[in-house]
């Protein structure tokens, strides 16, 4: 379970760990900040509680599947842990979290069941550990998931004592008939953006290279383009799309969906592209948030390079029949999601041709 996962030690134990740069009080004191939030993100499926070498999730829930597939997915969230480090505020990078791994189970029809998470840091801080947990918790809560359990692991000297990292891994189901994906795409079909609430969790080696190095800025800066300052900005929790996804696709066909993470928005629609359909994604029909034109604009970034980094103000592209996309952005808009229709799909005219290609100018702000 989300642990330090460490035997009892003797005392004499004990302060040989201290003096090698592990805190054993500071790991349960960590595990004791964190119970409450580990209760919290629950499923009725779960046997056991905290503290366990392995977590248990009650698999006759595949009784009800015709033909289960299990499908699961592992991720991290970048360098954007430095900015969090920098701003000591940590609960958020722990949704970012979540959205990176649930988000890549849904885009399947798949529904998350289940995280485990993996914290490794230079000197266990209880607090600032508990924190990143609270967000993956309260995240796991709006992805309708339960947090299973997990490892928080001390590496001094390999990590700096206020250093850590994060990752996890997420596991989920689904009917084997049902699976989203190229095979479904058709000629015809209509493409639906779902907005970002940012930059997410992808691109921020560039991010920071260019707002925080080459303009020598401080993430107090308030940047009036902005309309906050650029460490709130930096910080903006990953949107999780997953339950409203899930329901979406129970009550509106979709063919296929693209969690646009690294290498932008081309990259990753093209992975649910078939080879002989080409995607055509209109810039015009959005106005991507300040903060991707005033990454381009300061690091005198192009269009191209840009565009193969940040996801550009889309978190999601649906793949969908054009009769059913109105009713789609409808019913995401209800959600609290903004959606609009963004591109078709089509035959290739040439097998030359790239399977996805964005066109015109974006909108102006």
């Amino acid at each position: 379970m989300t642990t330090t996962d460490q035997p009892q030690p003797s005392s004499a134990a004990a302060s040989a760990y201290a003096l090698a740069g592990v805190d054993i009080a500071a790991g349960e004191r960590a595990v004791d900040l964190m119970r409450a939030h580990v209760a919290a993100a629950h499923r009725p499926e779960v046997i056991g509680g905290l503290g366990g070498f392995a977590g248990f999730f009650d698999a006759s829930a595949l009784a009800g599947y015709r033909h289960p597939l299990l499908a699961t997915s592992t991720d991290g969230v970048g360098t954007k842990v430095a900015i969090a480090q920098a701003m000591d505020i940590h609960d958020t990078i722990g949704f970012d979290l979540i959205g990176m791994l649930v988000d890549d189970l849904v885009v399947v029809g798949a529904e998350p069941w289940f995280v485990t998470d993996y914290i490794a840091c230079g000197s266990v801080r209880p607090e600032k550990i508990a924190d990143v947990v609270k967000g993956i918790a309260r995240a796991c809560q709006k992805a309708g998931c339960a947090l299973l359990g997990g490892e928080t692991a001390e590496h001094p000297g390999l990590l700096a004592p206020d250093e850590y990292d994060v990752a996890g891994a997420t596991t989920g189901a689904v009917e084997k008939d049902d699976v989203l994906g190229p095979q479904r795409v058709a000629a015809g079909d209509a493409l639906v953006a779902v907005a970002s609430s940012g930059l997410h969790s992808n691109g921020y080696s560039l991010v920071r290279k260019v707002l925080l190095g080459q303009t020598g800025w401080k993430l107090e800066r308030t940047v009036p383009e902005l309309g906050r300052t650029l460490g709130e900005e930096l910080l903006t929790p990953t949107t999780v799309y997953a339950a409203d996804l899930l329901a979406l696709i129970g009550r509106i066909e979709v063919h296929a969906m693209s969690h646009i993470t690294g290498g932008g928005l081309a990259n990753n629609l093209s992975r649910v592209i078939p080879e002989d359909l080409q995607a055509t994604v209109e810039r015009s029909s959005w106005a991507p948030a300040a903060i991707f034109r005033l990454v381009a604009e300061v690091g005198r970034i192009s269009r191209p390079d840009i565009e193969e980094t940040l996801n550009m103000g889309v978190g999601m592209v649906l793949v969908l029949p054009a009769d059913n996309a109105e009713q789609a952005v409808a019913f995401l808009a209800e959600r609290g999601l903004a959606a609009w229709r963004c591109g078709t799909v089509a035959a290739k005219g040439d097998a030359g041709d790239p399977g996805v290609q964005l066109v015109g100018d974006y909108r102006a702000l």
